[in-house]
């Protein structure tokens, strides 16, 4: 483990690449350059305590790169990182990486699940926010709904017919795409699995 995950920044998208020419620490360095140059200014070289990939051992069916774990010897300095992160998008060498807060599991599940519920709040004219970690507000004819759980949101949707049906609509579609990416993950690990047994047939 790194620490505590209040310390820790979580970098998402991050190509793998990188890994075998400079250390993590480096491209973090070289990612807050490119994007904050102002937090070097001020405080000169960011200090990293721990960084790592997450998982440590790459999965070869995995399409997209491991998240990048760093924990920073300065709260103070992760804070500047994460409030700079949120006003606009970060890149290194033209590909963009998110970073956010290293959240526990369960949270990030549920702030994906508010997330979709978000875009189609936004798609319906409720001037949706989410307030950190997991937390919306909706604004619905002049009145103000805050909602700290997904189950208090599903609640209020289902005492409103027009909004329910909207909603019971995005989740079907949901559940569709899962479904989707359900089957082309395990088509891939059949072709996979195929490929590896002809490989010892011919040796």
């Amino acid at each position: 483990k790194i620490g505590p995950r209040k310390d820790n920044l979580r970098i998402i998208g991050l190509p793998e690449d990188h890994d075998n020419r400079k250390s993590l620490d480096t491209i973090l360095q070289e990612i807050i350059q490119e994007n904050y140059p102002d937090i070097l200014e001020q405080e000169g070289k960011v200090e990293i305590e721990r960084i790592h990939r997450s998982p440590p051992v790459l999965n070869p069916q995995l399409t997209t790169p491991r998240n990048v774990i760093a924990k920073l010897k300065n709260y103070q300095t992760k804070e500047k990182i994460l409030q700079a992160a949120k006003k606009k998008s970060f890149r290194y060498h033209g590909t963009t990486v998110r970073i956010t807060q290293d959240l526990a599991a369960s949270t990030m599940k549920d702030q994906k699940a508010w997330n979709m519920i978000f875009q189609k709040a936004r798609e319906l004219g409720l001037q949706p926010r989410i307030n950190y970690p997991t937390k919306l507000t909706i604004f619905l004819q002049g009145k103000v709904g805050s909602f700290n759980k997904i189950e208090e949101f599903q609640e209020f949707v289902k005492k409103r017919p027009d909004l329910n049906r909207k909603f019971d609509t995005q989740a079907q579609n949901s559940r569709e795409s899962s479904k989707g990416v359900k089957e082309v993950r395990r088509r891939r690990k059949f072709q996979t699995e195929k490929k590896r047994r002809k490989i010892l047939c011919c040796k």
